[in-house]
């Protein structure tokens, strides 16, 4: 008597679950399907066998993708049964069409069951089979629509429809579905973008937030519009002339806010956060410098795109000019400011700091230039514990000025672009001295 084995199925009669079956070994590591025998390894010859394998192999060819056929061989067995050899895929994971990617579609071979996989396990199965590039694995979600996304086409003058959706990269025939970067696209965006504004430099007292969601294309437009109600104008009047001055380069804020959307890692959940204050704004994206790139090597015009085809959809969109030249764009319109451009990348996040230009303007007594403004009390404090003590850490400021970190740093740079201190050290060894 044979039984069951992880890589033995037996079914009596063929039933749309031998397609789950021929998936959970595509899947994991192949095995055979013996269409003909029962649970207890019986042989139960088959009613009109030439009809059943022409089913059978009809069905596997058009319930499963993507396209299986090339990993299986059927053969009948003296007449009575119908073997089909499954080979693993190398196009993982493999699925029920009228099922999609989740659970109940994707199926994996579990001791003598098949079973529905976890949706890690399909994540994984994807990155193993396609390399680690997120915009173009299949979207979980695939009920997406673009309503949101053909008004941002329409707007620019540039035609959407269906054909062009695999030239743009959103579907894969091959797989017969969307791609993630269908689903940042779709009106089904499951990544948002959230705009704080504080009534503190600390950031620890709401003034007034909100969150966007939506299609990406939706959310920038949506986003940068609400930072720009945000962005201030004071006026000087000289004689009969008025001159009119943003508390920041609206540019810089399209610039700073496209840079964290399209270099942003969309492997992980979470939002792009946008801190605004008094004094400065701070544009926060998950997902670090990609290895091989450095700051300086950024600020020099070195582009190494994370999301390629989303960059490229915005240069085809025009909202972007050229790849790898937002940054220096920003930097250029800070060129007369004290206060340059702050860029913070961890292993997991990227940080740019702009200054407020008006805040920093008014600072500033009359007749005198940024680089001679009178000392504000905090610089003062600094100061008088460095002629006492010759070197400060980092956290001994924030203690020192009862802030936190993103106060320090601000204040500890303009004293170092001013030449009022000097930074010895990287990192855990850094140390600022007179």
């Amino acid at each position: 008597m044979a039984y069951e084995t992880e890589k033995l199925e037996f079914k009596s009669v063929a039933t749309n679950a031998i397609y789950k079956e021929v998936i959970a070994f595509a899947n994991t590591d192949g095995g055979i399907l013996i269409i003909g025998i029962n649970d207890e390894g019986e042989v139960e010859s088959l009613v009109d066998i030439d009809d059943t394998y022409l089913r059978i192999t009809n069905g596997i060819r058009d319930s499963i993708v993507p396209d299986v056929t090339m990993f299986t061989k059927y053969s009948l067995k003296d007449n009575d049964t119908i073997h089909i050899e499954v080979a693993e895929g190398t196009n993982k994971p493999y699925y029920l069409k009228s099922k999609g990617l989740k659970t109940s579609g994707v199926c994996v071979r579990q001791g003598t069951s098949s079973v529905g996989a976890t949706p890690e396990h399909i994540r994984q199965m994807i990155k193993d089979a396609d390399g680690d590039v997120f915009e173009r694995f299949p979207s979980l979600n695939q009920d997406l629509t673009f309503n949101q996304c053909k008004e941002a086409f329409a707007k620019r003058n540039i035609e959407f429809d269906e054909n062009k959706y695999d030239v743009l990269g959103i579907y894969d025939i091959g797989r017969q579905a969307f791609t993630n970067l269908g689903l940042l696209l779709s009106d089904q965006c499951n990544h948002t973008i959230k705009v704080a504004v504080f009534k503190d430099v600390n950031n620890t007292i709401f003034k007034g937030r909100k969150e966007f969601s939506g299609s990406i294309l939706k959310q920038i437009d949506e986003a940068f519009e609400y930072i720009e109600l945000n962005n201030n104008t004071q006026s000087e009047i000289k004689g009969l002339t008025r001159e009119d001055f943003d508390d920041y380069p609206a540019e810089a804020l399209r610039e700073a806010l496209l840079n964290a959307v399209i270099h942003r890692n969309y492997d992980f959940s979470g939002s792009i956060i946008v801190n605004i204050n008094s004094e400065f704004m701070e544009f926060i994206s998950i997902g670090g410098l990609l290895p091989g790139l450095n700051v300086d090597e950024m600020l020099n015009g070195v582009s190494i795109l994370r999301n390629k085809k989303l960059s490229e959809i915005f240069l085809r969109l025009r909202i972007i000019e050229a790849y790898g030249t937002g940054i220096r764009r920003i930097y250029s319109l800070y060129e007369d400011c004290v206060n340059k451009p702050q860029i913070n990348a961890t292993q997991n996040s990227f940080k740019m700091t702009l200054f407020n230009m008006n805040h920093l303007r008014s600072a500033v007594p009359a007749g005198k230039g940024l680089a001679e403004k009178e000392l504000s009390s905090q610089e003062e404090l600094i100061l008088s514990y460095l002629e006492q003590h010759e070197e400060v850490t980092d956290e001994k400021i924030q203690e020192l000025l009862n802030v936190k970190k993103t106060r320090a740093f601000v204040v500890t740079k303009q004293m170092l672009d001013r030449g009022l201190i000097k930074v010895i050290g990287r990192g855990v060894s850094r140390k600022i001295t007179l």
